[in-house]
């Protein structure tokens, strides 16, 4: 599969190479045929023109650990987005407008796919990303020339005016990229039995004995409910379901619309319904309060 890869890449770059140079002249044209006509076929050619470009800038990025593949495809959409937006009025070149739109779209590709955890989103966080590691090393080599020793507090506050971006960035920054993600199916090495790290997570779930007890009781008490509204008439047991036994019980006042009677009424057939259901239970030493 690492092989199909590489010959993609490989196959991808020979293409790219040999694809015309446009002048300037050439390119402004393509432009206004793709602006104003939406010529596809226009756009074609220019895209294609600074695939080049576009692999070239995707290569700078491999030190990420993303597949070269994937980065050439994030500098491409990067590529067709710069001529979406492309204004040939501006008197700019195309190549240089498209520089910007690649490159943003490859690094967010990268700090996507740098870890589960989100790397980071705005603007300093981002120039944090890729820059962090080289402003850092370069401070501490012209500390060292001056026979300075940096401590990592002093380091952190030069990076953040070197990079101007506040000083809790910088930390939270250097925190993740010191780090990696983890499998949880990997074993631990200490131990000896090859146990994983999921093994080691607390469980929050109901434990299996406690969750058949649960139905266990939760069965005893459905029987025990539909031995208690067999001694009720038919209109208590309606009355019983719908104000106890539905999820969304009914009110009083509905019901006794429903029946014909005052809501007053319907209170009382209540109350003489579960006196009747107490002392159906009571025999089973069962409380009715623990299911209604």
């Amino acid at each position: 599969m690492a092989l199909d890869a590489i010959a993609t890449d490989q196959t991808l770059s020979r293409h790219a190479m040999k694809a015309e140079l446009l002048d300037a002249e050439t390119e402004l044209k393509l432009a206004y045929a793709w602006r104003d006509q939406r010529d596809e076929r226009a756009l074609h050619r220019l895209i294609t023109a600074y695939m080049r470009l576009a692999i070239s800038m995707a290569s700078k990025f491999r030190r990420y650990g993303a597949p070269m593949n994937d980065l050439i495809q994030e500098a491409s959409l990067g590529l067709m987005k710069a001529a979406d937006k492309f204004d040939p009025d501006r008197g700019v070149r195309f190549s240089t407008y498209a520089v910007w739109w690649i490159k943003a779209s490859i690094q967010d590709y990268v700090m996507r796919n740098w870890s589960m955890v989100r790397t980071g989103s705005t603007s300093s966080q981002k120039s944090l990303f890729f820059n962090l590691r080289r402003v850092q090393a370069r401070l501490e080599r012209e500390a060292e020339a001056r026979g300075e020793m940096l401590d990592s507090h002093q380091l952190r506050h030069m990076i953040a005016t070197e990079v101007g971006v506040p000083l809790q960035d910088v930390e939270m920054m250097e925190g993740r990229l010191s780090g990696s993600d983890f499998s949880l199916n990997a074993t631990q090495s200490s131990d000896e039995d090859g146990r994983e790290w999921i093994d080691t997570l607390e469980d929050e779930g109901s434990q299996s004995s406690h969750q058949v007890e649960l139905e266990h009781d939760a069965a005893h008490l459905r029987d025990y409910l539909g031995v208690a509204m067999e001694a009720l008439n038919e209109r208590e047991r309606f009355i019983i379901r719908e104000r106890k036994l539905r999820e969304d019980t009914r009110t009083l006042e509905s019901l006794g619309q429903e029946l014909g009677l005052s809501k007053e009424r319907v209170r009382q057939l209540e109350a003489a319904a579960f006196t009747k259901m107490r002392r159906t239970l009571e025999s089973r030493n069962v409380v009715l309060a623990d299911f209604l």
